[in-house]
């Protein structure tokens, strides 16, 4: 909660919201003791965990940073995204990346004994999906996915890890820090155009990570038909190819039709689909190992309640989407343009 800037729309509203629309809504392990677990009490990442993604400079730079500011109650540490950081920062950014850790060590444990494990859900924030190698950009601090993905591959020998991306804004961190590597399999969906301008639908990969990178910019307007789509064609069959052994989640609750920051139309019912047909797809391929983090979200009762349906999908309950979108928010999608991008990266991935 240290971490705020009043106004900005990464703020410390958002975990919250989604709480009290959790606790609402009796989604909380105070409700459903038997399918819910709530992890008490976990680690913060080590500045090795940190480091197996980021430079050691960036870590201890940042560290440094917060007699500074703790003197001056907010500075900014990148111009772009804007990023700011406050006294508490660092500790609560490491925090925030050692749920993530604590999240794949449960998830993992559970699937030794169980043919079908809880999924994991980090209500964590600052986010991280925009953090690159070197430093932080666009309101992220430490790359909170792209960590807990080595952590799987150094700790628990998960060699394969596929980490899909549905936040509005292109997952550049992740994308950078896996670029060259074979073993783990960047998939993001995003707004065209939208910030940072990064991850063009030819952007799959250097070297030997060549084709795990799969980049696929969606025009603005599309929603939950353009996204069931991608789904079907694009997700799944790259999923099926690539056999991964964890399915690690970027879940960003900013394409929906009310959210501030872009222009795609997703709503409460598209978060439900996603998240249900994305725990399938990890019983189908990795023992049901599965682990989402959140990302962005910036209209607190969109994100709340999409937060909330993804819950229900992974208890096997029925959509309240009706009772939270508004069709009159919605115009139609651009599927001519939707159907082009798929085609598109159906043929250089040769899907």
């Amino acid at each position: 909660m240290g971490h705020n800037k009043e106004s900005h729309p990464e703020c410390n509203s958002r975990v919250p919201a989604i709480v009290n629309a959790l606790e609402k809504m009796e989604l909380t392990s105070k409700y459903r003791s038997s399918e819910m677990i709530e992890l008490q009490s976990f680690r913060s990442a080590s500045v090795d965990d940190i480091a197996s993604v980021h430079e050691r400079a960036y870590v201890s730079g940042l560290e440094k940073a917060m007699a500074q500011a703790s003197e001056q109650g907010l500075i900014f540490i990148d111009g772009s995204g804007p990023t700011y950081a406050t006294a508490t920062t660092f500790q609560e950014s490491i925090l925030a990346a050692g749920a993530g850790i604590s999240l794949v060590d449960s998830v993992v444990l559970a699937s030794k004994v169980r043919q079908d494990p809880p999924v994991g859900f980090a209500l964590v924030r600052p986010p991280g999906h925009h953090a690159i190698p070197k430093g932080p950009m666009g309101f992220c601090v430490f790359g909170n996915v792209a960590i807990a993905a080595r952590y799987a591959q150094r700790v628990h020998g998960l060699k394969r890890v596929f980490i899909i991306d549905f936040d509005v804004h292109h997952g550049n961190g992740t994308n950078d820090a896996f670029y060259d590597d074979p073993d783990i399999f960047f998939l993001s969906t995003h707004q065209d155009g939208s910030y940072p301008g990064t991850g063009k639908i030819n952007q799959i990969g250097h070297g030997d990570g060549e084709g795990t990178t799969l980049n696929l910019p969606l025009p603005g307007g599309s929603g939950d038909r353009a996204m069931r789509i991608v789904f079907d064609e694009v997700i799944v069959p790259s999923a099926r190819r690539f056999k991964p052994d964890i399915i690690l989640v970027s879940a960003g609750y900013d394409a929906h039709v009310l959210d501030p920051l872009a222009n795609l139309q997703f709503t409460t019912g598209t978060y439900y689909m996603l998240a249900s047909s994305i725990k399938e797809l990890a019983k189908d391929l990795c023992r049901g190992r599965c682990v989402f983090f959140l990302e962005g979200g910036y209209n607190l009762s969109s994100l709340s309640h999409s937060v909330a349906d993804s819950f229900r999908a992974f208890l096997g309950e029925p959509s309240l989407a009706a009772e939270f979108d508004d069709p009159a928010f919605l115009y139609e999608e651009p599927s001519d343009k939707v159907k082009e991008a798929i085609q598109k990266v159906q043929h250089i991935h040769s899907l």
